[in-house]
């Protein structure tokens, strides 16, 4: 990757904190490489390296800082660049895409060849796709182990290493020290962990709408398997047969705290990606609203709500039942009716020590809702048999929901379903694809919020003309317009247009 090492080299003197995640400097003479704040003294110019990823710096054969700590740094590196594949690709490996598969069958399902991929990811991010798993897994171990009180046994599992032999030759290799001594080194600071719980925190790149996003949210809490308090959102998991909890809250600096109580540690850098995707925390919104403000529409949106995001979903299939629920009927509506639902046919979850009151229910899985009698708690039979449909689809097909090789195939595939119209598909690649571009423009919120001075509004055709300047980041524009209409927001609204189901 090309980074111009005279300005990469002036944000590392001044501490720039607006380059923290989007570079890294590596230093030949100590072979460590840092974040750009990192508090050290700057080494000189002829003895740096710049790389726009960890894992790149980490394939170069550097080794993490200790004093900084790159793995608590923002990950960004979904942004970079201008590659939709290589966006993709990050999400299905941050899912655990290369754990049982190799990088010829992760390109095939991105639609690209094996040779094509790892072009793209020296391209944009300096690194093989195996060398970005690998760098994922040690950073997250290394969180851990500075984090919380987890053994080295445990750490390894969480990490996804497949022995503890491996994760200590890795590390022997990596900081030439055993993992242990990393928590030696850091053992007054490390935080005591709460009874079955796994704390730790995530960066993002500020500024960050929490309020926006926790509204957003509250809105649409499911009840039994979705709490919202004060500046705190907990939900029920599921995740390969286990049952748990995790809760999200601010933390000091541009952070969020993640504390999960789930019986298995293996399934914890699943969660972690979940969330991030929930939160939409590998967003780069300074990049993003320099974009939109182009536009002379959107750049007093955007200079009102700076740190407006676009709230992702837990699960997809979730999400989709709860988007055919709400078609043609309020949020409130909607959500009272998924609460029964979850009543009905969602399993019960045993009390747990410190798990905030409210989280009765996990949702139902695709299985039991196939053949449940979902007309029996007040919907039209049309509607029922869509949801009967989509749960059967799910179960024949569980990566459904998964990245798809484009946003226009995602779209038709989504609207190959019963239930599912253009509405509601670009809704599931918004927040469950996390397809920056997806862009429902026969909207009414967003055609209202474009209407001229006379209050005359464009048409879905004429929106999605002026939505081109936009790309790649449209979703984005539906947020800032949705916050922008008063009588229809997004914190308060999700009525589909889609009447297949109705």
């Amino acid at each position: 990757m090309d980074l111009d090492h005279d300005a990469c080299y002036r944000a590392i003197q001044t501490r720039d904190a607006r380059f923290d995640g989007r570079l890294f400097i590596a230093v030949k003479t100590t072979g460590i490489y840092c974040r750009p704040i990192c508090p050290a003294r700057t080494p000189k110019r002829e003895n740096v390296v710049f790389f726009a990823t960890a894992a790149g710096a980490q394939d170069a054969g550097f080794r993490p800082c200790l004093r900084c700590r790159p793995e608590t740094s923002p990950d960004l590196a979904a942004w970079r660049g201008t590659s939709n594949t290589v966006s993709r690709a990050l999400a299905l490996i941050e899912s655990g895409a290369l754990d049982a598969a190799d990088v010829d069958a992760l390109a095939d399902r991105l639609g690209v060849g094996e040779r094509q991929l790892r072009r793209l990811f020296r391209q944009h991010l300096g690194a093989s796709p195996i060398a970005v798993a690998q760098t994922r897994r040690v950073l997250l171990a290394k969180q851990l182990i500075h984090d919380t009180q987890l053994s080295m046994a445990q750490v390894a599992l969480a990490a996804g290493f497949g022995s503890v032999r491996r994760f200590n030759e890795t590390f022997q290799q990596l900081f030439a020290r055993p993992p242990i001594a990393l928590r030696r080194a850091r053992a007054a600071q490390s935080a005591g962990d709460s009874a079955g719980a796994v704390s730790l925190t995530l960066a993002y790149r500020p500024p960050y709408d929490w309020p926006a996003m926790l509204s957003f949210l509250a809105a649409r809490a499911i009840p039994g398997v979705e709490v919202v308090a004060g500046e705190r959102y907990a939900r029920t998991i599921a995740i390969g047969g286990g049952k748990g909890t995790l809760m999200v809250e601010p933390a000091a600096g541009p952070r969020v705290k993640v504390t999960v109580r789930f019986p298995h540690l293996r399934a914890l850098p699943t969660i972690i990606a979940r969330v991030r995707r929930v939160f939409d925390l590998a967003a780069d919104p300074v990049t993003i609203g320099a974009h939109l403000a182009h536009d002379p529409a959107l750049a007093p949106l955007v200079a009102a709500r700076p740190g407006l995001r676009v709230p992702g979903a837990w699960d997809g299939f979730e999400l989709a039942v709860r988007a055919i629920l709400g078609q043609q009927i309020t949020v409130a509506a909607a959500t009272g009716l998924a609460g029964k639902l979850v009543r009905a046919h969602g399993e019960v979850l045993p009390p747990s020590d410190g798990a905030m009151p409210g989280l009765t229910h996990v949702f139902p899985t695709s299985q039991r809702l196939a053949s449940a009698d979902v007309a029996a708690l007040g919907m039209p039979g049309a509607r029922a048999a869509a949801l009967r449909s989509m749960a059967a689809a799910v179960t024949a097909d569980p990566m459904l929901f998964g990245p798809r090789r484009s946003l226009d195939e995602a779209i038709t595939q989504l609207q190959s379903l019963s239930g599912i119209g253009e509405w509601t598909a670009q809704y599931i690649a918004m927040r469950e694809l996390r397809e920056p571009d997806a862009f429902p423009a026969s909207d009414i919120g967003l055609l209202r919020a474009m209407a001229d001075a006379a209050g005359t509004r464009p048409s879905p055709a004429q929106l999605l003309a002026r939505a081109e300047a936009w790309r790649p980041w449209r979703a984005y524009a539906a947020l800032h317009l949705w916050a922008a209409d008063a009588s229809s927001t997004p914190l308060d609204r999700e009525i589909a247009d889609d009447r297949r189901a109705a």
